[in-house]
């Protein structure tokens, strides 16, 4: 992915933990109860689009927050 790209992802998960009431420490445990070996600071690097993602990563943060891909990559 490229930046523009990364940054807007990262903002759209950031805005849809928010609205589901959990903060970045919380989804990083809920990842990592899944299997998913990802820290808060790490999730605070995607936020702001300084961190790749990984497809496993997207799946479970769909799953966790409930959301659709549509949201994740609007």
């Amino acid at each position: 992915m490229n930046i523009t790209v990364e940054k807007r992802v990262g903002k759209n998960i950031r805005e849809l933990r928010e609205k589901a009431g959990m903060t970045q420490e919380l989804l990083s445990a809920k990842l990592q109860l899944n299997g998913c070996d990802i820290t808060r600071s790490a999730v605070a690097k995607i936020e702001v689009g300084q961190r790749h993602l990984y497809v496993d990563e997207i799946i479970l943060i769909k799953e966790i927050l409930n959301v659709s891909y549509e949201e994740i990559f609007a």
